[in-house]
């Protein structure tokens, strides 16, 4: 089936087959026994190459703790097109950096006028970059195609806006397939309306992932795992009862609560230090930001054991 469909595609198009798969605008691919390797190693010593970065020490995570780079009233940049075409080749890097999402969200705010202090915030990702440049994610060769689906919030972040954060990622077979950091539309008025509306942007990933692997013939009849640290969340979810402090946010609870009614996911508990996406909303210290790339898989191939 496979070759009448590539002798069918030979006749329509001038094209050719290049047998499997190893290299595609800037992905690399690599096959094994435990499943593919996925890496953007080339085009991540080209960022590096291109900002002449090459000698500069190497840090252990892209961005500072407790910065304030949301009001950093520092001069502006003479060049902003300069950070902006960096900003722009990072934006591709998240497609198997999921370690990168909330250090190029945040660098990402300040497109429009950029100042020293943001460069100098892109300038460290980089040299993030020259010591890891061969970071990716294995996609595991495993039967098991259960879903989860880890969702957090950081409440009231933004400095001028006061909008808090949310962030997921989504686990199919135990490696990570999907990932997204955003800033909330609206401001939450406690921590509990932050995280419960990070499970509603989560909610639509999941009904998304479930429908497309039912298009690809695969009908996982068993609910999704959604993972969240805060109690609150997880009580408004499974309670049947509204009660006034949840009116303001009663769509999202609709949502996520007829989900868990309708066993498309289940609500689980985890501990805020074993939370995944600690690393897609705030910035981490070394050892915890190392640990969590163990636990989402990230890892480098080229590494000597």
């Amino acid at each position: 089936m496979l070759q009448k469909f590539k002798d069918y595609l030979s006749r329509c198009f001038s094209m050719k087959d290049l047998g499997k798969l190893k290299y595609f605008l800037g992905l690399e691919i690599s096959r094994g026994s435990d499943g593919f390797f996925l890496t953007q190693r080339k085009y991540a010593l080209d960022i590096v190459a291109d900002t002449g970065d090459f000698g500069s020490r190497p840090v252990h995570t892209p961005v500072e703790q407790n910065h304030h780079l949301a009001t950093d009233d520092g001069p502006l940049l003479s060049n902003p097109k300069s950070y902006r075409r960096l900003v722009g080749r990072l934006l591709y890097l998240l497609h198997t950096r999921p370690e990168l999402s909330y250090s190029v969200h945040v660098l990402a705010q300040f497109m429009q006028e950029p100042r020293e202090a943001h460069m100098e915030a892109a300038m460290r990702v980089v040299r993030y970059l020259s010591g890891s440049p061969g970071h990716g994610i294995l996609l595991k060769s495993s039967s098991d195609l259960s879903i989860e689906v880890y969702c957090d919030s950081d409440w009231s972040s933004c400095p001028l806006t006061r909008r808090s954060l949310s962030a997921y990622v989504v686990m199919l077979g135990g490696s990570p397939i999907s990932w997204k950091t955003k800033k909330q539309k609206t401001v939450s008025h406690s921590s509990a309306e932050a995280e419960y509306r990070s499970m509603s942007v989560a909610h639509k990933e999941i009904k998304w992932l479930r429908k497309l692997l039912k298009e690809l013939g695969i009908n996982n009849a068993a609910p999704a795992r959604l993972f969240c640290d805060s109690k609150a969340a997880i009580y408004i979810a499974t309670n049947h009862v509204f009660h006034e402090r949840t009116k303001h946010i009663e769509n999202d609870c609709h949502v996520v609560r007829d989900a868990v009614c309708e066993g498309v996911i289940v609500m689980q508990h985890v501990r805020t230090t074993e939370q995944p996406t600690n690393i897609f909303t705030k910035a981490l210290g070394r050892d915890q930001f190392h640990y969590i790339l163990s636990m989402l898989g990230v890892r480098d191939l080229h590494t000597p054991a």
